[in-house]
């Protein structure tokens, strides 16, 4: 009996091989990018065993290429912090477009690190990622990544204050308590310091955009897969 052929069935990797003709490197690489499925269900490791009883299927579409690096945008629910938001993120949890959508698999957290830190008392649209370029971008590039927040404040406005305000970012007054902040390379902690400069405290406070990255209607605790025609 071969030594990958036992009782309870063979590597999965090595029934692949056999349905799609190909090299069990080439296996490997269908079933890391989430191509193959086992009794309907996704399967993400190569070395897990099948039965000829099981039914395992190479999905449509299906290319034997390394897996691209991800990018997730998430909406991080007040008073979380940057750790508890990263364990949020589950196949439950993803938004899908109309349903559709790339597959969420355990190896999109593998290495995935924060590019857009937020303040626990903040909501709002955070990304973490495994993409070197993107890290870049929001990291590096920093002084030049504009960021949009709403902020409900209490206090009283000092005279001038607006003023002062826009001497660091764009400072509008959306109704009686919440402002629009947008500026770039906006540190943590740095809206509530200024605020609290001219008279205002923070109520609450909500990042809207990263770049040209909207968080649009995606709901708190959501999260989805940055496009490729996606650009910071």
């Amino acid at each position: 009996m071969n030594e990958l052929d036992t009782d309870d069935g063979i590597r999965l990797a090595k029934r692949v091989a056999d349905i799609a003709a190909c090299s069990r490197a080439d296996a490997e690489r269908y079933i890391a990018g989430g191509w193959v499925s086992v009794d309907g269900v996704l399967a993400e490791d190569p070395a897990s065993r099948v039965t000829p009883a099981q039914e395992v299927v190479l999905l449509p579409g299906a290319t034997p290429v390394e897996p691209e690096p991800v990018t997730i945008l998430l909406h991080k629910a007040a008073g979380a912090s940057m750790d508890a938001a990263l364990e949020g993120l589950n196949a439950e949890t993803q938004v899908l477009e109309n349903g559709r959508g790339k597959p969420f698999l355990r190896r999109h957290l593998f290495k995935l690190q924060s590019a857009t830190p937020l303040e626990d008392i903040a909501s709002g649209l955070v990304v973490f990622s495994q993409d070197w370029r993107v890290m870049r971008k929001l990291v590096e590039d920093a002084p030049r990544n504009e960021y949009e927040y709403v902020v409900e404040v209490d206090g009283q406005l000092a005279d001038g204050g607006l003023d002062k305000l826009n001497r660091m970012f764009k400072a509008s007054w959306q109704n009686e308590t919440r402002l629009r902040i947008a500026g770039k390379n906006i540190q943590r902690g740095q809206i509530a310091r200024l605020l609290g400069d001219v008279g205002l405290s923070v109520v609450s406070m909500r990042r809207l955009r990263i770049g040209r990255i909207s968080m649009g209607s995606m709901p708190v605790g959501g999260w989805r897969f940055l496009r490729d025609v996606e650009r910071f």
